[in-house]
Parts: C-alpha cells; structure tokens; sequence
C-alpha cells in the first residue's frame, strides 16, 4: 500500500516541483500589451513610456501590440482572447471597461469578467471650455445664459456616446438645460469651430485643450476632476457647483483573466515605484496626466466596479440607448 502511494504521489510532487520552477524563471520571454488605440496617440505614449520602465526593471522585452478600431472593442476582444499565460496583458482605458458596455448592446467580452487587474497607471481630466466670447466666467453663469437665451450655446463633442458627449449631457442634466450637441466624427475639427466661434463651446482632455487655453482662444470654465488640477488652480471644479461630480478618463494595466496569480503580484510590485517615480510623475503630468500610484490589484479592481457603477447611473440618468 505505501509503494501504491509513493507511486501515485510522484506525478503531484513532479507537477508541484515544475510549477515552482516555471514561476520562478518567468518571464522567460518577452511579454505582450495591447493597446486599443492607434500607434501616437496618447494611450499608446503613455504605455510605452510606463512599459519601457517595466522592462527594465523585469528584465525582459515588452512588446506594445497597437489594435485600434471598433470603439476599443477590437483591441479588448484580443486581450481577452490572449493565452493567460503571464506574456499577455492589457493597457485599458475607460472607455474599454466601464462605458462600452452601457453604450453597446453586445460585446465579445465581458469587461468585468474577463480580466484581472494589475495596476493602475494614470488619470486625465477633461475640461469644459467656451469660445472667449460666451458672457459666461463659471458654470452657473453657462447655465444662466442657456435657460435666458435659448438656442444661443451648443456643445462640440466626439458623439453622445463618447466621453465628452456623455459629459456634455450630464451637465445638461444637472444644470436643468438643453444645450444642443454637435457631434464631429474627427474632434479637432470641433475644436476648431469652437476656436471660430461657429460653436460655443466644447470638452476637451487637458493635453487637447491646452495649446488653445495658453493662446487665451477657449476659456476654461471648468475641470471633471474631483480637485483643482496642478496648471490649473484658478479653474474651478464642476463638484464645486454640483457636489459628488467626478470625471475622469483613465488607463490601467489588466490581463485575461487565469493569468497566474503570482505573475500578477510580480507585475504590481514591480509598477509601484515606476508610478511612483518623480520622472514619470512628471512626464505623465506634462502630458496632462496624473498618478495616484500603481495601487494593488484589489484596490485597482475595487476601482473598476466603482467606476463601472458610476458610468452606469450617468448613462441611464441621460437616456442613452445601447446600440
């Protein structure tokens, strides 16, 4: 009987022994991170220069895998398709995890479900802005001049269902108004009818906005952040008028869900003082981002249900259909 067990006992023994060494030689090759964006922009920037740090210090090659298209859909279809492995990981956006799936009626994933978090990495704030010509200073003055003068003010957004939109719209809601959006498939060109004065206002991310702010041809009036930004102390908040109000737009690190537990510790500890690092602070903040730190995986996905949350009340309190 004790030579059945030791016989059966073998084959566990010999997998537990071969886990250990598997976990301790990761990462034995380079790792991948899909980005659902476009190769340039500002989510792809933001992840090479994090990633290029995170190599370093996990000595291994991390390559960035651009999949844009389909609303972010194309690129988190992929990730969550991805072998759990501990090579593959995602740099996620808002829009990816807590607004698709309010704003589509299916997806090819499932935001909550699919993935486990790794880090938190950045947050940018938007800001509302009018054309120097709006008689308005604040937004209680924007709403005032809405409800006397109707049809006079009109938003140039990305689309209703897009982040500035959504603001857009939530501010209406708040402020008791119908300021009409015009929705633009290519955002600078709205930037530039807001700048012409054709329309009157429009929300931008800090890093769009802030050539036009310095050149003094859009006015902020506004930030969604829950506190006055650095480089903009004399903006005020919009929780300022409507208490509870904080928006941002964000980015973190995730991977499919399966992906071992430990490689997923590895991959935190090594982001904490990369996040934390005066020169990424920096360098992130004059993109026009901020960091709070890399955090844990339990408190970057404590933040991921909050923020799913929140963007769900904000959809249905606008009426945003799923399409």
């Amino acid at each position: 009987m004790n030579w059945v067990l030791r016989q059966l006992a073998l084959p566990l023994l010999w997998l537990a022994a071969s886990t250990g060494a598997d976990a301790q030689s990761w990462p034995a090759r380079p790792l991948r991170v899909i980005v659902s964006q476009a190769a340039g922009g500002t989510p792809d920037i933001i992840c090479r220069l994090v990633m290029e740090r995170l190599s370093r210090a996990i000595g291994q090659q991390i390559v960035v895998e651009n999949r844009p298209g389909g609303g972010n859909v194309i690129g988190a279809q992929a990730a969550a398709r991805s072998e759990p492995d501990g090579y593959n990981f995602f740099f996620a956006t808002a829009a990816a995890l807590v607004t698709n799936p309010y704003t589509f009626k299916s997806l090819p994933y499932d935001a909550l479900k699919d993935f486990v978090p790794v880090s938190m990495v950045a947050q940018g704030v938007f800001l509302v802005l009018a054309h120097p010509a709006v008689p308005a200073t604040t937004l209680s003055e924007m709403f005032a001049l809405a409800k006397t003068e109707p049809g006079r003010l009109s938003f140039a957004t990305d689309g209703p269902k897009n982040f500035s939109g959504m603001i857009a719209a939530w501010l209406n809601k708040l402020g008791g108004t119908q300021i009409p959006q015009i929705p633009y498939s290519a955002m600078p060109q709205g930037v530039q009818d807001t700048i012409a004065g054709r329309v009157q206002l429009t929300v931008l991310a800090v890093p769009s906005a802030r050539g036009a702010v310095a050149a003094g041809t859009l006015r902020p009036l506004a930030v969604t952040s829950g506190q006055r930004i650095p480089g903009y102390e004399n903006v005020p908040t919009v929780a300022e008028t409507f208490p509870g109000f904080n928006f941002t737009g964000w980015m973190l690190l995730v991977a499919p869900s399966g992906t071992p537990a430990d490689v997923v510790a590895r991959i935190n500890r090594e982001m904490q003082p990369i996040m934390s690092d005066p020169d990424i602070v920096k360098r992130l903040r004059d993109i026009g981002f901020f960091t709070d730190g890399a955090g844990t995986p339990e408190s970057t996905g404590a933040f991921i249900r909050s923020q799913y949350e929140t963007w769900g009340k904000v959809v249905r309190e606008i009426g945003i259909q799923a399409e």
